[in-house]
């Protein structure tokens, strides 16, 4: 995944333990089965990769564990990436291939 992809939420569960945690983080939480776009992905000194989405945005906040202020990212394995074409044409050439592809499938 890269910053402009869209993905889906699959996974937007809090582990009850953690609630409290999150809800002082995150202002606005994310939602199972929505799309969002990636707006940057954060490596988090080594420990969590999340991403931030362009629909999304929170208040910074100090974190300990990576000693910066940064906004709060969600973590990646919360998203899949979807694979829409990215421009009009590019859909017109898939559904053109798509087309050729079962014309010749018909011939043989």
């Amino acid at each position: 995944m890269r910053p402009g992809d869209k993905v889906v939420c699959i996974n937007d569960k809090i582990d009850p333990e953690k609630s409290e945690e999150i809800r002082r983080d995150f202002e606005i939480w994310i939602t199972r089965d929505k799309e969002y776009t990636i707006r940057e992905i954060l490596d988090n000194n080594g420990i969590v990769t999340g991403v931030l989405l362009e629909e999304v945005h929170n208040f910074p906040k100090f974190f300990k564990l990576i000693n910066r202020f940064q906004e709060p990212a969600f973590a990646i394995w919360r998203f899949r990436k979807l694979n829409y074409a990215s421009s009009p044409a590019e859909a017109l050439d898939k559904v053109e291939e798509l087309v050729e592809a079962d014309e010749l499938i018909k011939t043989k």
